[in-house]
């Protein structure tokens, strides 16, 4: 078969090539079970039959979706993703195949049988769909004790599907009658399967619009607990940052004798280059209670984050304490103007005059303040029993909080964790976003933005909760919002849902939290607290016992004015009638209780 003209091709073809065109082949002269049952495992790569990417000078090499089109190998290039390079997503590492443009470089899903190793939590396919929407399939893991599971792949669309949801986004798409305009996307989708065991392969859906590029077992954080973590609620002008040193104070909730470090360029277009970093205990301000201790990452003293991409520090020796404030400083060599953040802080952080100021101890060079947390992401430590993870919005942000007094009701919730000996003494993650919501994205997912809600939860979930280290229970507190912008509660309910299902599906303990009242709030109208009473409603009467949830945790009780109930108790209001301040904020800490914690 031949082209018929320039960017036409014959409805249904398919271009194949190599071991694609053998199994096609199979495939049309077998049964379907012979074809995959009988055929041993091989690397993703000897399956490799579409070309996805494609030089701007010769876009007519590649054919990514049947019609032409392609993506750019200029703007995988700037964005950091260069053949054979190793990208670590999630939590998990994913090699971008190590092929010139117009070479395969992606199987089409056909029942093939990958040879896969690894112990962990979950798979992580790096994908894309090619069929217009979202492409769905179901596939197998088999474990080298003999046991199998099953799994459901959903690819969303490499030129439709949301950036609320991609891993990387390129400002082109190559065709062959010209460059276009328009965002091609690449996404990193995890599906769980059986902790413990080891898996000896995995057998892809069949989904002929379903492309996989890369697959890898995402491993176990054993030996690891979340002390600190902060999401990315967007990508913001900054700066400009040239040769600046930045040192951001967190607070921690576990402590532990060893630490690593985690920074995210989430949401980015282009890479970004640290190119040192040191933590210390702090003293007072910046300064250092002792002298900051250098990070390496895989032995070296600095990293490069490709677009989309996280790192990890290696695992230093250092104690870290539980309830104090650490001094995180890292040096940006090049000119920064916009970076993945986290706006809301309630903490002041600063920026140093021009140079690599990361071990110093003192105080000196660090000339200006900050109120955001750029970059970092989490802050674990070495052994302890594990994290809770709160997925929230401004009221667990922190907002109304006092500044720099660790007032969040996540920290408070630490604190009585830690003076205790009943439960074990978890870390606590705050997975805060102000202004997020359970359905919509505020920030887009793309491109410099200054608003700084974040993407919703359902598309911040696996970053946010699955991902994190050592996950052993997921809090859910959201919905206010939602409510106070025309969601329903059927449609609040349904995210909800969603959401207990997929943290189940982890092995993860998941509670849900009922809304507190915003009565007095300009959003808060009587018809939305007529909802918020209605999610209520649900959450204690159905979420534990026939929704996926494993318990309810009653905010609304703890905080609302009895002598009306659709307000919250003046002594614990900030003054915006939304948001509670630090007393309503240790209320909301004081009504979890802790047994609900331990799976």
């Amino acid at each position: 078969m031949r082209r018929g003209g320039r960017g036409e091709r014959t409805p249904g073809f398919r271009s194949l090539s190599g071991p694609g065109l053998i199994l096609a082949l199979c495939a049309a002269l077998m049964p379907l079970s012979s074809t995959t049952e009988a055929a041993e495992p091989l690397p993703l790569t000897r399956y490799f039959d579409n070309s996805a990417v494609s030089d701007d000078a010769l876009p007519d090499a590649a054919d990514f979706d049947g019609s032409g089109a392609s993506l750019s190998a200029q703007d995988l290039t700037a964005a950091g993703w260069t053949g054979g390079r190793a990208l670590n997503v999630e939590g998990a590492r994913l090699t971008w195949p190590d092929r010139d443009p117009g070479e395969a470089d992606n199987v089409r899903a056909a029942g093939q049988p990958v040879r896969v190793r690894g112990k962990g939590d979950a798979l992580a396919f790096l994908v894309a769909g090619t069929g217009g929407s979202d492409v769905s399939g179901g596939g197998t893991v088999s474990y080298a004790d003999g046991t199998s599971s099953t799994y459901r792949l959903t690819a969303p669309d490499w030129r439709r599907g949301s950036l609320g949801a991609k891993t990387v986004a390129l400002p082109h798409v190559n065709t062959p009658d010209g460059q276009l305009a328009e965002k091609a996307r690449l996404f990193v989708v995890t599906v769980p399967i059986e902790r413990g065991h080891e898996v000896a392969s995995v057998r892809l859906p069949y989904a002929a619009d379903l492309h996989v590029f890369a697959l890898s077992v995402r491993p176990d954080t054993a030996g690891w607990t979340g002390s600190w973590a902060a999401p990315t609620s967007t990508y913001a002008t900054v700066g400009p940052w040239t040769d600046r040193t930045l040192r951001l104070v967190v607070h921690t909730s576990a402590g532990g004798p060893r630490v690593r470090l985690r920074f995210d360029n989430t949401f980015a277009s282009a890479p970004v280059r640290i190119g040192s970093a040191t933590v210390a205990v702090q003293g007072t301000g910046a300064t250092a209670s002792g002298t900051p201790v250098p990070l390496t990452f895989l032995g070296a003293r600095g990293v490069e984050l490709p677009a989309g991409a996280q790192a990890f520090s290696d695992p230093l020796d250092f104690a870290v304490p539980a309830d104090a404030n650490l001094l995180v400083s890292f040096h940006l060599p090049g000119t920064v103007t916009a970076a993945p953040l986290h706006r809301l802080t309630q903490q002041r952080s600063y920026v140093s005059e021009p140079g690599d100021h990361t071990a110093d101890a003192t105080s000196t060079p660090y000339t200006s303040f900050l109120t955001t947390w750029p970059l970092l992401t989490g802050v674990d430590v070495g052994a302890g029993p594990g994290s809770v993870v709160v997925l929230g919005d401004s009221i667990t942000d922190g907002q109304a909080s006092t500044l720099d007094a660790n007032r969040r009701w996540p920290d408070v919730l630490a604190d009585r964790l830690l003076a205790q000996s009943a439960v074990p003494r978890y870390g606590v993650l705050n997975q805060g976003i102000a202004a997020n919501r359970v359905l919509a994205d505020r920030y887009p997912g793309d491109g410099v933005s200054t608003d700084s809600g974040g993407v919703s939860a359902l598309h911040r979930l696996d970053r946010d909760v699955l991902a994190q280290a050592s996950a052993r229970t997921a809090i859910v507190f959201q919905g206010v919002n939602d409510l106070r912008t025309g969601a329903t509660a059927d449609d609040v309910v349904a995210g909800l849902r969603e959401l207990a299902e997929r943290v189940r599906a982890r092995g993860v303990r998941v509670l849900v939290a009922t809304i507190v009242p915003c009565g007095g709030e300009s959003r808060c109208t009587s018809v939305v607290d007529g909802q918020r009473e209605a999610v209520n409603t649900w959450i204690r009467e159905e979420a534990a016992s026939h929704s996926g949830f494993d318990g309810v945790l009653d905010f609304d009780a703890a905080l609302r004015d009895p002598a009306q109930p659709t307000r919250l108790l003046p002594a614990y209001d900030s003054g915006d009638h939304l948001h509670p301040g630090d007393a309503g904020l240790a209320a909301v800490a004081g009504a979890v209780e802790l047994g609900a914690l331990v799976p």
